[in-house]
C-alpha cells in the first residue's frame, strides 16, 4: 500500500507542512544524505511524519527551515528517530538546531536486548510490517527526485510512531524508562566532527611496502594533498584520486604535465584541473609559492 507523502520544495508547501508539524505532539524524523560521493556528508532530504502523512522537505530548495528548529527544540513535542545519531549531527551542522525530547527506536530495541536492530527487522517482529527497500545508493543529491525515491523515503518514517508505542510500552514494563531517557539525552548532545587527516594512512595503501624511501615520502605528500583538496572541493577521496593512482603517481620519475595523463593515471580533465598543483606537490614546491 502506498504511503501518503507530500514533497515540500516551495515556500507555500512549507507553510502547509508547518501547520501540520506545529500541531503534532509526536513526529518521526529521518534524513537522506550522500556520504558516498562527498567528503562532507550532503543533506539531501528531510522526512517528517505527522500522523498518517509524511512531509518530504527538500533542503536543496533554498527554503527557510527555522520552523523545524522550533519544533526540534520543543520539550512538548516528542521526536522519534531510528539510529538517528548522524541525522542529528548533520541537522545541527547545517542549521544549528538543538534537540530535546527524543526517542530512538534503535537504541530502545538494543536496551531491550533485541539481537537484530535494523528498522526492517524491528518492524517485522513488532508490527508484522515487511519493509522492502532497495535504493540505498540512490542519487539523492540530483533533482528532480523520482516518485520511486520519494516513496522509499516516506517509508523510513511511515511506521516509526507505531514502533515507538510498542517499544516504549516494553521499556515501561521492564523498568527501563530511566535508562532509556539517559541514552536519548546523550544522543541529543552528539555533535558534528570534521574529518581529520590520518597522517599514517598512506602507509596502509596496497603497494606501499614496495616503494623506495623517496617514493614513500612523495606518497605521503600526495596523500595529504588529496585529503585537503577533497575537503576544499567537497568531493569523495576516491573520486578525486584512487589509492592506486596515488601509488602510481608516486612512482613517476621526473614527473611532467604530460606524464601525469595516461592509462591508470589522470584523465585529461583531471590533468587540466589538478596537474599544476600535483606537479608542485610532487616536486616538493608546495610551500614555495611559484
Amino acid at each position: 500500500m502506498k504511503h501518503h507523502w507530500t514533497l515540500v520544495d516551495t515556500p507555500s508547501l512549507l507553510k502547509t507542512a508547518e501547520k501540520r508539524i506545529r500541531t503534532a505532539s509526536i513526529i518521526a524524523l529521518d534524513t537522506e544524505y550522500d556520504s558516498f560521493r562527498y567528503f562532507r556528508d550532503k543533506l539531501c532530504l528531510i522526512q517528517i511524519q505527522t500522523g498518517d502523512s509524511a512531509w518530504l522537505i527538500d533542503p536543496l530548495a533554498g527554503l527557510d527551515l527555522s520552523i523545524l528548529g522550533e519544533v526540534l527544540g520543543n520539550l512538548e513535542v516528542l521526536k522519534i528517530f531510528h539510529a538517528g545519531d548522524n541525522d542529528i549531527r548533520i541537522l545541527k551542522r547545517d542549521y544549528g538546531f538543538a534537540f530535546r525530547n527524543i526517542f530512538d527506536t534503535h537504541r530502545a530495541a538494543s536496551l531491550l536486548g533485541c539481537r537484530y536492530l535494523s528498522l526492517a527487522t524491528l518492524l517485522e517482529s513488532y508490527l508484522g510490517v515487511v519493509l522492502v527497500k532497495k535504493m540505498q545508493r540512490s542519487r539523492w543529491d540530483l533533482r528532480p527526485l523520482s516518485e520511486e525515491q520519494l516513496d522509499y523515503a516516506a517509508l523510513d518514517t511511515a511506521h516509526l510512531i507505531a514502533l515507538y508505542e510498542k517499544l516504549s510500552g516494553e521499556l515501561r514494563e521492564k523498568g527501563l524508562e530511566k535508562q532509556a531517557r539517559q541514552l536519548f539525552a546523550g544522543m541529543a548532545e552528539v555533535a558534528w566532527r570534521p574529518k581529520a587527516l590520518d597522517r599514517l594512512g598512506h602507509r596502509r595503501l596496497a603497494g606501499y611496502p614496495e616503494l623506495t624511501p623517496e617514493q614513500k615520502e612523495l606518497l605521503c605528500r600526495l596523500f595529504r594533498w588529496r585529503f585537503e583538496k577533497a575537503g576544499e572541493t567537497n568531493c569523495a577521496l576516491f573520486m578525486l584520486l584512487t589509492d592506486r593512482q596515488l601509488i602510481d603517481l608516486s612512482r613517476l620519475e621526473n614527473p611532467s604535465f604530460k606524464s601525469l595523463i595516461g592509462p591508470g593515471l589522470l584523465s585529461p580533465e583531471k590533468g587540466h584541473r589538478f596537474g599544476t598543483e600535483l606537479l608542485r606537490v610532487m616536486k616538493n614546491e608546495e610551500d614555495r609559492g611559484n
